[in-house]
Order: C-alpha cells, then structure tokens, then sequence
C-alpha cells in the first residue's frame, strides 16, 4: 500500500477506508466482525479510517478497533493507525453554536475513539447564509492549540470559504471533497489553491455511488425511483456529464484498461483519481474485508501514459458540471436536502 505524508510527521495510506457503510443506514451491523475486518484491513496497510461524529456508533466501533490492534500488534503498529473524523454541528446548531457546543462534541469523539488528541478533524458547515462558520473555524484552531486536535481539516467547503478560512490564521492540513473521473469541479480553483496553501485532497464518490462499475456496463439508463438516495445524487451528475450514452462509451473504456491490469472498472476509477495533482489518497467504502482485494489494488496498479490518455479522451467530450466544490449539491438539497442527509448519516 502506498504511503504518503501529508504534513511533517503525519503518514498516511492512499487509500482510506470510509466508515460510512457502518452506521447502520446499509443493514445490520456486527460489532465484533466490524472490528474484525479492520483489523484485517489495517495489516493489509490500509492504517488509514475515516468517520463523523454524526455516522452513528462509527466512532466507538473504531475506537475499540484501536484497543484491540493495540492489544494485538503492539504499540508500534498502533502508531501508524489514523483516524479521520468529522465535526458536523446539527443544522438546527448553527444560528447558535458556541464554543462549549464545539468543545463537548470534540470531546465526545475523544471519549468514542479513546484519543487523547484527535488525529484529524474535518469541518462540515451545513449553510453558508448561516453566519458562524469562520468564527467555528477559529475554535477547532483553538483547541488544536489546546492538544485536542492534531490537524484542522475541511469537508465540502468550497474555494472561496476554505481559503477564507486558512486567511483567517486556521492552518487547514486537508480537505474532503467530491472528485472523479465524472465530477472534475476541483480542478476549476481548488486544486490550485491546496499547491498554494499546501493542503492535501481526500477524495470521496470516486465510483459514483457504484455507478462507475462493472455492474452498470451495458445496461440500459435506470427509471427513478432509484434504489437509494446515493444512486440518486450520482445520476444527477452522470446527466449533468453529457448523459447515458456518453457515460457508456465511459465504462467502456474503462473495462478495456481494467482488462489490461486484471482489475475491475471501479479500481481504475479510483486508481485514475491518485494520479490528480494534490490528490492524497481516494476513500473507500466496504462493509466487510471481502472488498479488501480490489481496495488494495487501487494504489498497486500503474496506470500507464496510454491508460489516462484513453480515459481523458472519453471526459474531454462531456461537460464541465456547473459551480464549485458541492455547490450543486447545496443547490439541490436545500435546507431540506440537507436535513435529510443529515438523518440519513445519523442512520435515521
């Protein structure tokens, strides 16, 4: 598994487990084997999990995740595992947040993830026409000066609010955003704002909720309903990129190069996004360590000059989507939207 370092003496996997999938929202959860298969993942050399405070009973599953690959590997092992949370305060918070709201919920994924100092935190701020978020900012600034937080890092935040952030004095390690071979948005401005600022790019929906793979190749455009709301969302986006055919023509190509490796569509769709400029590492989702294989693949195959010309070949005939980093989803969710996400990542 490759490495990289993202600030000095902070190491991690390029890929990051997500831990979305165990909140619950994706069916019935077993602690024991939940643990199980990170600990699996962890000695395969993906050391690297992502969480939130609001994916329910994540938090404390990595936790005890760490007392038992402590228990098991040692001390030294330990070291190298990393956790990446989130700070995501209620919508209904925001008109009223304080430091002590900040500060409790902070120390609440200390207590879940027995951390004395949290590895990384990334800010999530639901409403931009909500004043709040540079001055909450400044308060996870406070309390990684305090040795609460390790890094201060961002989710979803567009390039104008991020580098409004890092102005204020914040030093900004990372930031999670939606980025893949259909949704290139970060490359209109933020992409060149982390070379400057010097943060580093988490990407997330690198496989399209799926859609970005071999179960969607040759297959007629689905009706909605769709079966999720994940589905959903990445629709919107394969519409928005020039449609069902082009997106085809897409998987197609994709196949031929995943061919050549002896990998699946969805690996090259994720290996593809670790030779972007900035990108640190892509995240995963995978309820269990039978994905294990195919994730680890991801940062082992070489992608060659032929490869990404092939592929860059199909993206240059679609069309740019629309705004920033997340504008559209803010757009199209609304308030509303936004409360429904919420309660879905609560596991609601």
């Amino acid at each position: 598994m490759q490495r990289i370092t993202i600030a000095p003496g902070y190491e991690i996997s390029r890929v990051i487990r997500g831990g979305w999938q165990l909140a619950g929202g994706h069916g019935a959860i077993d602690a024991e084997s939940a643990i199980e298969d990170m600990i699996a993942f962890a000695d395969a050399g993906i050391t690297t999990f992502d969480c939130a405070d609001i994916y329910t009973g994540v938090e404390d599953l990595i936790g005890r995740f760490r007392l038992a690959y402590g228990n098991l590997r040692g001390a030294e092992a330990l070291s190298r595992i990393r956790v990446h949370t989130k700070f995501v305060p209620d919508l209904a918070v925001l008109p009223v947040i304080s430091k002590a709201y900040v500060e409790g919920v902070i120390d609440t994924s200390r207590r879940r993830l027995n951390l004395d100092c949290l590895d990384l935190v990334q800010f999530h701020w639901w409403a931009y026409d909500i004043p709040g978020w540079l001055e909450t900012a400044g308060w996870l600034n406070e309390l990684q000066q305090a040795g609460k937080i390790g890094k201060v890092s961002g989710t979803n935040f567009d390039t104008d609010h991020i580098n409004t952030i890092i102005a204020s004095g914040v030093s900004v390690t990372s930031l999670q955003l939606q980025y893949s071979l259909l949704d290139r948005r970060p490359e209109k401005q933020m992409v060149q704002l982390a070379a400057e600022k010097n943060f580093a790019l988490f990407c997330y929906g690198t496989v399209a909720g799926g859609f970005l793979g071999d179960r969607w190749l040759g297959q007629p455009e689905p009706e909605h309903p769709l079966e999720n709301r994940s589905l959903t969302k990445y629709k919107l986006i394969i519409d928005d990129f020039g449609g069902w055919d082009l997106f085809q023509a897409l998987l197609s190509t994709l196949r031929k190069i995943a061919d050549r490796h002896q990998v699946d569509i969805a690996t090259v769709a994720s290996a593809a996004m670790l030779t972007k400029p900035g990108v640190a590492a892509v995240i995963v989702g995978a309820r269990n360590r039978d994905h294990l294989p195919s994730n680890l693949a991801i940062a082992n195959i070489k992608l060659t000059d032929t490869d990404l010309a092939e592929i860059e070949a199909i993206l240059r005939q679609g069309n740019p989507l629309e705004g920033d980093v997340y504008t559209l989803e803010r757009d199209r969710e609304g308030r509303h939207g936004s409360i429904m996400k919420y309660n879905l990542n609560k596991g609601e």
